[in-house]
């Protein structure tokens, strides 16, 4: 039997939006940056290599040196720095764009993610090394590394969480499709259809999968106009969920490897019941892979036969079928093993046509999730969407990560719907035909500062404006309401909110 090492999940709060050049020291003058002219030493990260007792297990065949690397350390966000013509240069550390900003040699160019432009530099007078671009696709999270490489090793210098709307897209085309299947059967004039050849084109998606893809692209384009990004690093496969279920089933010593194996069998089961026992519900402890039904009462290796199960729970279980063992939960699991994985299967039909599209832009390079995971488990990182990115591709350690992620969540440009609906589909309100008032548009990032009343004090957020000009901002402690007079624009509303999370923390999606 396989056992797992199942990560535990916690949940981190959002924190809000803090500032991109926080008050350190300055940097030393060894530390190499856009500014200098010279080809200096790379920034002393000292990084020592160490060996815990015992052997890494192997990913995808591979076979690993039986080193785990001593964990890396958190560094700041790296600030993105631009020419004066707009070219990308090297990403510089906040306190380097501080004195930047102060001497006046640069100005601010944008506020989230903060983008300095240099005001006496060009390209053609500095030296860009270049960075790099690692990308884990998710179905709710995409991660995105931005990072150093040099001889293997790894400098995360900026991390994005790029959340998905995808749900939301569903949702919206099932209410469309419930309105038009109740026009046609309703006792309405009948109206010809426009056409009947609704063809789709080759390597068609539906729209709540296709938008996965344009985010992630649109978030690449704009970190390569940021960043001078030279290379891709993508996740291509991570499972197969048709070959899992057509394939042939797992045989002898296949149940003895780890969960570093990287058989698509052993990810695709910690992916349908969340990496926990299916019995007590234990997570961060060994699994097992249990047959739902033993096959000494003729159960079958079939991935729909299998389950996770705890070491007491599968030695309590024995030979017994999960009706006996488990009554109170059994309808529950022969349910979840029958049911598709929904998240893998649209994260499945999303990598190729990212890839194809990453391609056609960037060169750019594939691996696969379990390599990611090997890679992640032998630096000592912990389990998030970004470091993930940032272990993906062949890498020999890393050194450093960024300790804040920027979360972007897309939230869309507004609706053409000037009206809202009650709960019988009459109109309950009208919207103003104009969007902007008192020069703010909903969902421009804004900085309110109140001098007085129940909502004093500062407040960064996305705004909703209204024609009377009591604007509502909303920020991670809340939701707070004030005059336009006391609000200053920081940047325009581009279909993203931006906050920002502390790294290290597990995600709670796929």
């Amino acid at each position: 039997m396989a056992t797992f090492h199942a990560g535990q999940k916690t949940h981190p709060s959002v924190l809000p939006q803090q500032l991109a050049l926080e008050f350190e020291s300055a940097d030393n003058p060894g530390i190499r940056d856009e500014t200098g002219l010279g080809r200096r030493k790379a920034s002393g990260v000292e990084h020592v290599r160490g060996e815990i007792t015992g052997s890494a297990p192997t990913a995808g065949g591979v076979t690993p040196d039986h080193q785990v690397r001593e964990p890396g350390r958190e560094a700041d966000p790296a600030v993105f720095v631009l020419d004066k013509h707009g070219t990308p240069l090297q990403p510089t550390s906040p306190a380097r764009a501080r004195k930047l900003l102060v001497s006046g040699r640069a100005v601010v160019a944008r506020h989230t993610p903060f983008v300095i432009r240099l005001k006496d530099r060009t390209a053609d007078a500095s030296e860009v090394d270049g960075v790099e671009l690692g990308i884990d696709p998710g179905s709710k999270h995409t991660g995105l590394a931005v990072f150093t490489a040099r001889d293997g090793e790894r400098r995360g210098r900026f991390a994005v969480q790029l959340d998905h709307r995808g749900a939301a897209i569903r949702k919206k085309l099932e209410q469309r499709s419930a309105y038009r299947r109740g026009r046609r059967t309703r006792n309405l004039r009948y109206r010809a259809p426009r056409f009947l050849n609704r063809t789709r084109p080759k390597g068609w998606l539906p729209p709540s999968l296709q938008h996965r893809v344009d985010t992630t692209m649109s978030w690449t384009g704009r970190l390569a106009r940021w960043a001078p990004v030279r290379t891709v690093h993508v996740e291509r496969v991570a499972f197969d969920t048709h070959a899992i279920s057509a394939g042939k089933p797992l045989e002898g010593a296949e149940y003895q490897h780890g969960t570093l194996h990287g058989t698509e069998v052993r990810e695709y089961l910690l992916a349908k019941f969340g990496r926990a026992c299916s019995y007590c519900g234990a997570t961060g402890v060994p699994l097992n892979i249990d047959h739902i039904r033993p096959r000494s009462r003729g159960g079958s290796d079939r991935v729909s036969n299998l389950t996770l199960a705890c070491i007491p729970c599968n030695q309590a279980k024995g030979h017994r079928p999960v009706e006996e063992f488990a009554p109170k939960q059994a309808a529950d699991i022969l349910k979840r093993a029958k049911a598709p994985l929904r998240d893998a299967a649209a994260v499945n039909a999303t990598r190729w046509a990212l890839w194809r599209a990453l391609d056609a832009r960037l060169p750019t390079r594939t691996a696969s999730g379990g390599r990611t995971k090997w890679n992640r488990v032998r630096c000592a990182l912990p389990k998030t969407h970004t470091l993930d990115a940032l272990a993906v591709g062949d890498l020999d350690t890393v050194t450093a990560w960024p300790r804040t992620v920027l979360v972007v969540k897309a939230t869309g440009r507004g609706t053409y719907a000037r009206t809202r609906a009650d709960k019988h589909g009459f109109p309950r309100l009208r919207l103003p035909r104009t969007k902007q008032f008192f020069g703010y548009a909903t969902g421009d990032l804004v900085r309110a500062v109140v001098p007085s009343g129940k909502n004093a004090g500062t407040h960064t957020g996305r705004i909703a404006v209204r024609s009377s000009g009591s604007f509502a901002v909303r920020t991670a402690g809340g939701l707070y309401t004030a005059r336009y007079k006391y609000f200053r624009l920081l940047q325009r509303a581009d279909g993203y909110a931006y906050t920002t999370q502390p790294e290290g923390g597990p995600s709670d999606a796929p």
